[in-house]
């Protein structure tokens, strides 16, 4: 299966238009943004999990990132809550699953396989000093990639000219980029070479964001 797989084209999904595919496990339904590959893919994913839904055991061969976006994500780690941001390395295990029900934006196989380096953090926590109306949390930084999230107030400007793509999610709030409006759930990629623009709406923004990260995109190993 391959769903935006060009990583050469500037792509927009307004995921709340999207419709709601059943997963292999009762309860959890996703909408999928991007995706090289099968049940075993290199994804981008919004996955809504019914209350009392589980996933079975499993390890994470290639890495997995997530944002709780509502609700109360569980596993035998501990609870995270909306405005968690986690990485779970290659070779990482857990059973997923939420008592409450939540929604979580997750990437899959987009780790270097050498990567072990294993938190999770509340965004909302790291945010720094605003400057210009913007307030901006580093949540991860290598040699491959940069992950933020940051608060606008209405009317900033949210810029990056950083090589190797960019990639956003609209948390709450809206933007403006590209003469597209993005609101709540809508996901921009960038390509390589394309800078980044946008101007928050009169509610401001909150906004997860990834650069870098595009040259290494390839489907899982075998």
């Amino acid at each position: 299966m391959e769903i935006n797989s060009d990583f050469s084209d500037r792509v927009v999904v307004h995921s709340d238009q999207l419709a709601w595919q059943a997963s292999p496990m009762k309860g959890v339904d996703r909408r999928m943004l991007d995706r090289i590959g099968g049940e075993v893919a290199r994804a981008t994913t919004i996955v809504r999990y019914a209350p009392g839904s589980h996933f079975s055991a499993h390890t994470h061969t290639g890495g997995e990132e997530f944002i709780v976006l509502d609700g109360v994500f569980q596993d035998e780690h501990g609870d995270y809550p909306a405005g968690t941001y986690v990485r779970n390395p290659p070779t990482t295990q857990h059973t997923p699953g939420s008592e409450p029900g939540c929604t979580i934006f997750v990437k899959l196989w987009q780790f270097d396989m050498d990567d072990r380096n294993q938190f999770r953090k509340s965004m909302v926590d790291e945010l720094g000093a605003p400057i210009d109306g913007v307030a901006t949390a580093v949540l991860h930084m290598d040699e491959r990639e940069v992950v933020s999230y940051s608060h606008l107030d209405a009317g900033a400007f949210l810029r990056s000219d950083a090589s190797g793509g960019i990639e956003l999610l609209i948390i709450d709030g809206s933007i403006t980029e590209g003469g597209d409006e993005l609101v709540k759930n809508d996901w921009l990629r960038l390509p390589d070479g394309k800078s980044l623009t946008a101007v928050a709406g009169p509610d401001g923004a909150r906004i997860w964001m990834k650069t870098g990260h595009l040259p290494f995109a390839r489907p899982p190993a075998a």
